[in-house]
């Protein structure tokens, strides 16, 4: 089982504080400022002491929990999961046994993050473990602490300190670049997950609290239902048809740029079933008592 490292209770401002928008309006990136908008107003939040994963669930920990309970995901029993070629694509044989579909194998990927696993799915092995899901605001402070930082080690970027798209491609500026890097990796591999070892970064990526890959690596499920730090804020339309819905990942991944990997960046998962090859979550725990 993975380390498991102690957060104490704490009140902090979760979110991100206005000039944060304005900063991400000027860098050179290429979403809109109304894409980044349901990470404010900040909002401050009383958070119990918890423990939490120093690593995200490996390939390895998860067969693990499979092969003693017979286990199946959601994508082995629907027969495929989302992987992206030169779209989205409900690609029929992936699973986190064949992250990229059929004819590609786990092997040498025990010690990576596991993918392809739905909300069920990373309830159901946190279950056994005798653990839960993080919360989003246990997983933001685990991630910065309670002074905000933009990214796990602090404010400045560092491409050393995380498995990001620009990992491989290097700086990339336009959802173009992006493309171009992706449809070339495709062509040269198939359409496997760039994922890395847990922990490949650790030292140079850690979190506040001693956490790994809370930058970049997989997206992470929380336990905390979609919806908005304050009703009124005007965000991306996508947004607004996932709130009540849908529940909360964090952290980016492999296949994002350094702005969608930051610590207080959400993006929106459909928990009935859905997964896809840069899903993956860890663990956490109500704090025992001293």
């Amino acid at each position: 089982m993975s380390e498991t490292l102690r957060v104490p209770a704490t009140t902090y401002l979760q979110g991100s504080p206005p000039w944060l928008l304005d900063w991400l309006e000027e860098e050179d990136q290429p979403l809109p400022r109304l894409w980044f908008a349901d990470e404010t107003p900040q909002t401050e939040q009383q958070v119990q002491g918890f423990e939490i994963d120093r690593c995200p669930v490996t390939v390895g920990e998860f067969a693990e929990f499979a092969d003693s309970t017979g286990y199946r995901t959601d994508a082995e029993r629907h027969g495929y999961g989302l992987v992206y070629t030169d779209t989205w694509v409900e690609c029929p044989g992936a699973s986190w046994r064949a992250p990229g579909g059929p004819g590609t194998r786990t092997d040498g990927y025990e010690d990576h993050p596991v993918v392809h696993v739905s909300f069920p799915d990373a309830n159901a092995y946190a279950g056994w473990a005798g653990k839960r899901l993080p919360t989003e605001a246990e997983w933001e402070l685990a991630a910065r602490g309670t002074r905000f930082r933009i990214w796990p080690w602090g404010d400045q970027w560092d491409g050393s300190s995380a498995n990001t798209a620009e990992t491989y491609a290097g700086p990339l500026t336009s959802l173009e670049e992006w493309r171009k890097w992706w449809l070339a990796a495709v062509e040269r591999s198939g359409p496997m997950p760039r994922t890395t070892p847990v922990g490949t970064f650790a030292g140079r990526g850690d979190s506040a609290f001693g956490c790994v890959d809370m930058a970049g690596n997989v997206y992470e499920w929380t336990a905390t239902p979609s919806g908005l730090y304050a009703g009124a804020t005007a965000c991306d339309p996508s947004v607004r048809m996932a709130l009540g819905r849908y529940r909360v990942m964090r952290g980016g991944s492999w296949m994002n740029f350094r702005y969608q990997v930051r610590c207080a960046e959400r993006i929106h998962g459909d928990p009935s079933g859905w997964s896809s090859f840069a899903v993956g979550f860890r663990c956490a725990k109500d704090a025992q008592s001293e």
